[in-house]
């Protein structure tokens, strides 16, 4: 598979085809999910994820994401050969996506009894700033 890039020339201009560039596999979101909703930081943490990633994928994926500046990476201060990702706020405004996913999903799909549906939320924005906390003033 070509390496991805911020600079990669695109299809086209259409705003869903632009979205998919960057978020149209199946890993991508399920990086950025884990990352928001799992609190899984390092690289081991998110390959361990059930859905069963391989490395090289995994690894492919959290550097596009990176270049698209969805996420960023620091040096771990507890050990000093691990890095931290955390969302960046490009990355925290998937929030809303990612909820209307699971909302489809729970509609339209067999989502397993493990996973009961959240209590509506009437503030998607009490939600995004939750992950800001929890991402963007540890990054800072």
């Amino acid at each position: 598979m070509g390496e991805r890039s911020a600079e990669k020339s695109v299809r086209s201009g259409c705003p869903v085809s632009l979205g998919l560039d960057v978020f149209g596999d199946k890993w991508t979101l399920l990086i950025v999910r884990d990352l928001m909703f799992s609190g899984k930081r390092h690289f081991r943490e998110l390959l361990a994820s059930e859905e069963g990633i391989s490395s090289n994928i995994l690894a492919d994926r959290l550097k596009m994401l990176l270049a698209e500046g969805i996420i960023s990476k620091a040096e771990d201060p507890s050990h000093a050969q691990k890095v931290v990702y955390s969302l960046t706020e490009k990355g925290v405004a998937l929030l809303p996506i990612l909820l209307q996913i699971s909302e489809w999903s729970y509609q339209y799909r067999s989502v397993g009894e493990e996973y009961p549906r959240p209590a509506e939320t009437a503030d998607t924005n009490a939600q995004m700033d939750e992950v800001r906390r929890a991402h963007l003033v540890q990054a800072s």
